[in-house]
């Protein structure tokens, strides 16, 4: 069982996680890019339930995504540092930040999702999948 630590860039809020993930990939949605600053969100997907605030509490903000489910961001209220985001169509999954962990080489992606969003800058690695949406 893999063991995740992060937090944000200021250090108020930190958390922890030992679950295997049920995938890991990039998300190049139009919600995502603008989290993200430009290209994709980088994360992992783990039970939620095991996602455990060891300091602070995350602010959130939820909107409507362009699959027509509720979607939650969390993130530090001081720093804006991006930390996780839960979909209503699936409130038993945590999508945990990959640059918000401690050690980022533990993020491996699987593949992309909504890559016919991605800016055309944006290079896809060819040997992970690609999904033209997703429903989630």
């Amino acid at each position: 069982m893999a063991r995740y630590e992060g937090g944000c860039l200021c250090g108020a809020v930190r958390f922890i996680c030992e679950a295997d993930p049920f995938s890991q990939g990039a998300c190049h949605c139009r919600d995502c890019q603008y989290m993200s600053g430009g290209g994709a969100a980088h994360g992992l997907s783990v039970p939620t339930d095991l996602v455990q605030m060891t300091q602070g509490a995350p602010a959130a903000y939820a909107k409507l995504s362009d699959a027509g489910n509720r979607v939650t961001r969390f993130f530090c209220e001081t720093c804006g540092t991006q930390l996780f985001l839960r979909s209503a169509a699936h409130p038993d999954r945590t999508t945990v930040s990959a640059g918000a962990l401690d050690d980022a080489t533990l993020y491996a992606p699987h593949g992309h999702v909504w890559v016919h969003s991605a800016p055309r800058w944006h290079r896809l690695e060819a040997d992970l999948s690609r999904l033209l949406w997703d429903a989630a």
